[in-house]
């Protein structure tokens, strides 16, 4: 089995600022990267970025670079990790646009670099999830998994249903 990570950017892949006056977190390495590490999977995987962005900035001209780089790999099982303020908005805009993989989007409500970080706890999720999954696209956030058109979210608590 092989899984391909994609990141996207969103809260789990923010870091602290290089700059000594920077106040606004920057993006770098796929948190993704870190966590399988520490996994040591025993399965082959792949990491790709589409790119590293708050997801209320992720545009429809980057969810179309999302669709063509998913429906070109040769992986049918894909994990995005994303922002979650538009997690379910890129859940739908890529559903009726892919076919014959299986996907899981993902994120944190903390950056993956913070100690009580859900990073590990949702990849970690997606990734049990994505090997029992039938083709589609699904959320794991919080500790709730559901298809992409069942899943809502509680913008007072930011937690999804």
């Amino acid at each position: 089995m092989k899984i391909a990570f994609i990141q996207t950017g969103g809260t789990i892949d923010k870091d602290y600022p290089k700059s000594t006056k920077g106040y606004a977190f920057e993006f770098g390495e796929p948190a993704t990267r870190r966590i399988l590490e520490k996994l040591n999977p025993s399965f082959d995987y792949e990491i790709l970025t589409t790119c590293q962005k708050d997801s209320l900035d992720i545009t429809d001209n980057d969810r179309q670079d999302l669709v063509t780089l998913i429906n070109k790999n040769p992986a049918n099982k894909f994990i995005i990790t994303h922002g979650t303020d538009t997690m379910i908005e890129t859940a739908n805009f890529i559903s009726s646009k892919i076919k014959n993989k299986v996907i899981v989007l993902t994120g944190a409500m903390r950056p993956e670099q913070f100690s009580n970080s859900d990073a590990s706890v949702n990849v970690g999720g997606a990734i049990a999830a994505i090997q029992i999954l039938n083709e589609g696209v699904y959320l794991f956030m919080t500790g709730i998994l559901k298809s992409y058109d069942k899943i809502k979210r509680d913008i007072s608590t930011g937690k999804f249903y």
